[in-house]
């Protein structure tokens, strides 16, 4: 049997070397606790300590809630959200490849081809060939109508100023608060309205436009008449003052005068409104809230 060396030795000692942790009280040294130990056990009990304490923490942040307070974790609100987007993202890719698809032909049948089946929307992921055929003749198809407009708009100067011909939709500007004393009656030949306000009360100007009459009258005193687009008049009488004059530019509820009681056949303070469009007068309140 071989001997062995003066260092294997020593090491051997050294590892089973027992030690021993003792706390003693320093006025009495009256030893309290005692452990022994050697230094092998001591660094497998360490080693154990540092093992149990990685799947403790891996476990208590896995599987309870405490999981939700580290930055970054989804919560299950979050994860329900995206399994909801991740559904919609499919029903639209779905609704895409149908229009696509009905699209490609309507394409073949204004080219006088036969369109396709519709079986189902397979048809335009698998069908390569297809694909490349809707492509090439959708690009022809727009550069045709690229083109086309382009002539349009070289020779038409009107082509950015479309103007909306009704006047439903349109937003109005309130010309005063006030109570509506007289309302509109075109078969009592009352074909306006007359809103109730106290003097000095300002005026304003319904939509933009352009001042064509800003005159003093003996019957209506002080009248203001401004022309918007879409054929639309709008006119104020019986004001105090006028604020703007013939010509003059006006935004929607720019100050245009100030509610009054001139003219012959006022009988109060108040503001005498009436709408024209095309000719006609429509009834202010189906188009303005006083």
């Amino acid at each position: 049997m071989a001997k062995l060396t003066r260092r294997q030795k020593e090491n051997k000692s050294s590892a089973t070397n027992r030690l021993r942790f003792s706390i003693i009280n320093d006025d009495s040294h009256k030893e309290l606790f005692s452990f022994r130990s050697s230094k092998f056990y001591m660094i497998l009990s360490a080693s154990l300590f540092v093992l149990l304490l990685i799947v403790g923490t891996y476990f208590l942040t896995s599987r309870t809630a405490i999981r939700q307070t580290i930055p970054g974790y989804p919560s299950a609100e979050t994860k329900r959200m995206a399994v909801e987007n991740t559904l919609k993202i499919d029903s639209l890719e779905k609704v895409i490849e149908m229009w696509s698809f009905q699209v490609a032909n309507i394409q073949r049948v204004v080219t006088g081809k036969e369109p396709l089946e519709i079986d189902s929307t397979a048809v335009i992921r698998d069908n390569s060939g297809v694909k490349e055929e809707n492509t090439e003749l959708f690009a022809k198809n727009d550069s045709i109508l690229r083109n086309e407009i382009k002539k349009q708009e070289q020779f038409n100067l009107t082509f950015n100023k479309t103007k909306i011909e009704q006047i439903e939709g349109l937003h109005f500007f309130t010309p005063v608060k006030g109570i509506i004393t007289d309302g509109y009656n075109k078969a009592l030949n009352h074909p306006y309205i007359d809103i109730a306000a106290s003097t000095n009360t300002i005026v304003y100007s319904i939509l933009d436009g352009t001042v064509i009459s800003a005159t003093w009258n003996d019957d209506t005193g002080y009248t203001i008449q401004i022309q918007h687009d879409n054929d639309l008049i709008s006119v104020y009488k019986h004001n105090e003052q006028l604020l703007k004059a013939t010509g003059d530019k006006v935004k929607a509820g720019t100050p245009i005068s100030l509610v009054g009681n001139t003219g012959k056949l006022s009988t109060g303070s108040h503001l005498h409104f009436e709408l024209w469009h095309k000719g006609e007068a429509v009834d202010p309140t189906l188009y303005i809230k006083f």
